[in-house]
């Protein structure tokens, strides 16, 4: 079992996406995501999340807010707490990414990206405004089967 994090950086009608090219054996190789990672011993959601974008764009949150865990759930791989965050403001100048390509993209192109069943989900969350949620995403393969929205099942209209 495993803790990461994930941001969305909001720049008005934008989020700063990550096309996940550059790694080898990546589970999220050609996805379009936000930016975050793994825990290190010690850190807190926020610790996470604060030292993943750095690392990864060269910004520094100044504006962000903790908006739900996703809980993974797959055949393939171990279970993943992702500790899901947005951000609007920072400090810094963004730089090239050793993961992927940064790119800033309209929020209502996202879903037309390549990006994970479950990714919309959550996104449509976000952008509702919804209060803090636990959500669970269970796959079978690159197959979403099954979302648990706050223990209550959603269908998929996907």
């Amino acid at each position: 079992m495993k803790n990461v994090t994930l941001c969305y950086i909001e720049r008005g009608d934008e989020y700063l996406m990550l096309h996940r090219v550059k790694k080898q054996n990546d589970i999220n190789h050609d996805k379009w995501i936000g930016v975050g990672g793994k825990f290190e011993e010690r850190e807190s959601p926020e610790d996470c999340v604060l030292r993943e974008v750095l690392e990864e764009t060269g910004l520094a949150l100044t504006e962000y807010r903790y908006r739900g865990i996703v809980t993974f759930l797959s055949d393939r791989f171990e279970t993943e707490y992702m500790h899901l965050f947005t951000a609007s403001g920072w400090t810094g100048d963004l730089r090239d990414c050793d993961e992927g390509v940064l790119e800033w993209v309209k929020k209502d192109a996202v879903p037309d990206l390549p990006i994970w069943d479950g990714d919309e989900i959550f996104l449509r969350l976000l952008a509702e405004e919804h209060p803090f949620f636990s959500l669970k995403l269970s796959y079978a393969g690159d197959r979403l089967i099954e979302a648990v929205l706050d223990g209550k099942p959603l269908p998929l209209n996907i």
